[in-house]
């Protein structure tokens, strides 16, 4: 089994089996993101993945879902993911779902008919870092997708049957742009209508471009009470259908999970006791955060 370099997926997805697919992020210009900084992309040729998946398969069924790495695997076309879908299908049979990590590039290089080949085939859920609702803070960090582009994503995958995970990042629009990145998301959040979110919080890490914008003030990060109060935002003024909300990444200093709307009010009335207390008490330790 070969994996190439530091490899990330979803937390949902610890107990998946991973196949590293593509190396690095065909993207790799968020300047938040540090994750496949000196990693060169490539992608791996199916007579490695089909070998990868063989050394699984001697394990036999201990592991009922998938995970396809690296950052933006779902960028490759059709062409190229139906052939591995089919891999693991004959060579993992007891495998009940794929996962990949996707955003606006890999979903809109696609008609709805061909992510219905792909669900078809076994792929199940789309991991995407929206990040933001706000375009002005989108292109400040780069990410390479727009609000409506999002929308338009979440549109095809649901009229596909995959499920979409949405992940959005609490600081990321700064001190200056607080207030509209949570407001802009939560309405984002709206018009996507995703079965999943999950909120994370912003760490600026060196290896990041971000870091140098912080060392010349040219971006501030939001402290924990502003945090607090971008989570609330995007909480109150979000509107699911049926929504499972978590907070609880390793990231975050208020973990929480839910299931919205229906447990809106409670979560409301958790994160404004915890902001009325003014104390850290109920908040995560720094020591205890990570990535």
């Amino acid at each position: 089994m070969t994996l190439v370099g530091q490899v990330y997926r979803p937390p949902s997805e610890a107990e998946s089996i991973l196949i590293q697919i593509t190396e690095g992020c065909s993207h790799n210009k968020c300047t938040y993101c540090g994750m496949y900084r000196g990693k060169q992309f490539r992608v791996k040729s199916l007579v490695e993945i089909e070998q990868e998946l063989l050394d699984h398969a001697r394990f036999g069924p201990l592991q009922r879902r998938l995970f396809l790495c690296d950052g933006d695997a779902l960028v490759l076309s059709s062409r190229r993911l139906l052939p591995v879908l089919d891999a693991i299908r004959r060579t993992l049979p007891w495998i009940e779902r794929v996962g990949i990590y996707g955003d606006t590039r890999g979903v809109l290089n696609k008609t709805v008919d061909q992510l219905i080949q792909l669900k078809e085939a076994g792929l199940g859920i789309v991991y995407h870092g929206v990040e933001s609702g706000d375009d002005e803070t989108l292109a400040s960090i780069q990410k390479g997708g727009t609000r409506d582009e999002c929308i338009e994503t979440a549109s095809r995958l649901k009229k596909a049957g995959i499920l979409h995970s949405v992940i959005v990042l609490l600081g990321v629009g700064g001190v200056k742009r607080s207030n509209e990145h949570a407001v802009n998301t939560a309405s984002l959040l709206t018009e996507m209508d995703p079965p999943y979110v999950g909120a994370l919080t912003l760490t600026v890490i060196p290896e990041a471009p971000l870091s140098v914008l912080q060392q010349n003030g040219e971006f501030e990060l939001p402290e924990k009470r502003q945090l607090l109060k971008e989570l609330r935002t995007i909480v109150a003024k979000s509107n699911f259908s049926n929504c499972r909300f978590s907070s609880n990444h390793a990231s975050n200093y208020l973990p929480i999970r839910s299931d919205l709307p229906g447990d809106k009010e409670q979560v409301l009335n958790i994160i404004d006791t915890v902001l009325a207390s003014g104390g850290e008490e109920q908040l995560k330790p720094e020591w205890m955060r990570g990535l």
